[in-house]
């Protein structure tokens, strides 16, 4: 009986000391962006990636978390697969670029590129809770959220943990299919009490290689209409580049390789809103 009780103790100091190091963690966030996505394959990641770089760019101090457990992207589309942390007695030190931007994910942990995590959800929401409370991120002006399509466990999970988000971004396409789930997201941030900072319409038109036109291949606007719909900002528009696709593939954010292409520059004047709106 007596050695039960001092596993418990043991195990309440625990609980105690990541709790501690959970809110400190917090505390020095100063905001807190969560990308969302209502399905899969609409460039969630890609927009969490530049998001994060095109504000490390301004000179902010920036992390970015990837918490999409089952198909963390965030190490390739940084150039960052095959390294990983720092692990030391005093926590895990994320991966660092451009020296203002920490980064981490699951996918640094993993034995092979293509492993499948297969985790029930007290699995995941103990993960994600680790890289807050055991990741030393230090003082940000910004963390931004990648999270997996929809609004299950993750999601959860990090509004618990940050206690209160200061912002979501929303990334849709302008198909009908993909804006039906968009309406399910927004519904969730409006029962949630998380303030929406805007939507982002991704694959909005083709940009041309040769030419550098843009071509309008598939429908268009109709983040802008949803948007419109619910009183909530549009961000912008993004089209359809191949330099996204290469500088994804490659390891290399649009905001810095790129700086130049319509994409990029269309980061850019979103990045512009989302601070006016989110005063440091």
């Amino acid at each position: 009986m007596e050695e039960k009780k001092e596993k418990c103790g043991c195990s309440e100091r625990d609980e105690v000391k990541r709790e501690l190091s959970l809110k400190t963690t917090v505390s020095a966030i100063k905001k807190k962006i969560l990308v969302l996505s209502g399905k899969g394959g609409v460039g969630k990641s890609t927009v969490s990636t530049n998001l994060a770089v095109g504000l490390s760019k301004k000179g902010f101090q920036v992390g970015l978390l990837d918490i999409d457990i089952h198909g963390p992207n965030i190490p390739n589309m940084l150039g960052l697969y095959g390294f990983a942390p720092t692990i030391t007695d005093m926590g895990i030190f994320p991966l660092k670029l451009f020296d203002n931007l920490n980064v981490i994910s699951i996918g640094f942990f993993l034995e092979e590129k293509d492993s499948p995590v297969v985790w029930r959800g007290p699995l995941k929401h103990r993960m994600i809770e680790q890289f807050l409370s055991d990741v030393r991120w230090g003082a940000l002006d910004y963390l931004v959220v990648d999270s997996p399509p929809g609004t299950g466990d993750e999601i959860i999970s990090i509004v618990q943990l940050l206690d209160q988000i200061d912002g979501t971004v929303i990334v849709a396409t302008p198909q009908d299919v993909a804006l039906a789930d968009v309406r399910r997201s927004i519904k969730f941030c409006k029962d949630a009490s998380i303030p929406i900072l805007g939507i982002v319409e991704n694959m909005s038109g083709f940009v041309c290689p040769h030419c550098g036109n843009t071509v309008e291949i598939f429908k268009t606007g109709g983040a802008e209409k949803v948007a419109e719909e619910y009183n909530i900002p549009f961000l912008g528009k993004i089209p359809i580049d191949p330099q996204i696709v290469n500088a994804g593939d490659e390891g290399k954010p649009m905001m810095i390789y790129f700086a130049e292409s319509k994409s990029a520059k269309a980061f850019g004047e979103i990045i512009d809103k989302i601070t006016n709106e989110l005063k440091i």
